[in-house]
């Protein structure tokens, strides 16, 4: 499969989303654990990612980029696949893993025909107060956490100490 053809797939759609712009939706039943998709396109460095994408000039976050390691991402907008459709929920469906260079889709839990496919983006966070507006998420979910970066460290309460007697 060469460039950005897609492959018609007896697991999935793709159709409009509510979460943002189109989506990939369960077309029968994936079971937990089920590998759906690979996350495919060409592979470039940070800088070369960099280039392409200034968030600068962005109202708002939109890429297909994904780290695989500390030197190479995969830009699914260059040679991608129907992956880069699937977007980001504050309590996802499906998980992405890596494997032996490879980023895989997999279903963390039933998903019912019909239901659209989702994993959670965690982006890094840089610190910048900027970043929850320009990272925001639209995933609608309860446990919507409001940004599609990686939750927030929770820290750990002191103990207090009880003087005995």
């Amino acid at each position: 499969m060469g460039g950005t053809q897609r492959k018609k797939s007896d697991l999935y759609e793709i159709r409009r989303s509510s979460i943002q712009g189109r989506g990939v939706f369960a077309k029968k039943r994936i079971r937990p654990g089920q590998r759906i998709i690979e996350y495919a396109g060409e592979r470039i460095s940070n800088a070369e990612s960099d280039r392409r994408y200034d968030d600068e000039s962005m109202r708002r976050h939109h890429t297909f980029l994904f780290t695989l390691d500390k030197k190479t991402v995969v830009d699914g907008n260059s040679q991608g696949n129907d992956a880069r459709y699937i977007n980001h929920s504050c309590d996802p469906n499906c998980e992405a893993v890596i494997e032996k260079g490879k980023i895989w889709i997999y279903a963390k839990k039933n998903i019912q025909p019909g239901v659209e496919l989702a994993y959670d983006y965690q982006y890094e966070r840089t610190g910048s107060a900027d970043d929850e507006k320009f990272y925001e998420c639209h995933c609608g979910s309860p446990k919507c956490r409001g940004t599609i970066m990686k939750p927030r460290r929770r820290r750990r309460k002191r103990a207090r100490r009880r003087s005995g007697g």
